[in-house]
């Protein structure tokens, strides 16, 4: 296993509405090495506050995995491709994992 002192990963999540083309933004993401996966999850429900008042909506969860060195690069294009006025971006740092997938994961980027 790999130590939280020697990764870089990081995971970022984002949601688009049930009908956004979250394959196409998820394949752009990939193929302009900002990301080196994007696991697309329909079926989500969000339930949230927003302009005074509660709303909920059917959406799409991506789970996107890349480097901290990214992450900047990464909001900024998602903020160009992302459909909604205030897009989703959280970041959670990776703490450790296989070091073979952290290693492709590292080497799938930049």
């Amino acid at each position: 296993m790999s130590s939280a002192a020697d990764t870089s990963a990081v995971i970022v999540l984002t949601t688009v509405g049930a009908d956004a083309d979250a394959v196409e933004l998820a394949r752009a993401l990939v193929e302009q090495r900002l990301v080196a996966c994007v696991n697309v999850i329909a079926g989500v429900t969000s339930i949230y506050r927003w302009k005074d008042g509660v709303e909920q909506d059917d959406e799409q969860l991506l789970v996107m995995k890349t480097t901290k060195e990214l992450v900047v690069a990464l909001q900024a294009r998602l903020r160009e491709l992302h459909p909604y006025e205030l897009p989703e971006f959280v970041v959670i740092p990776v703490s450790g994992g296989s070091e073979a997938y952290l290693g492709w994961l590292c080497g799938s980027v930049g």
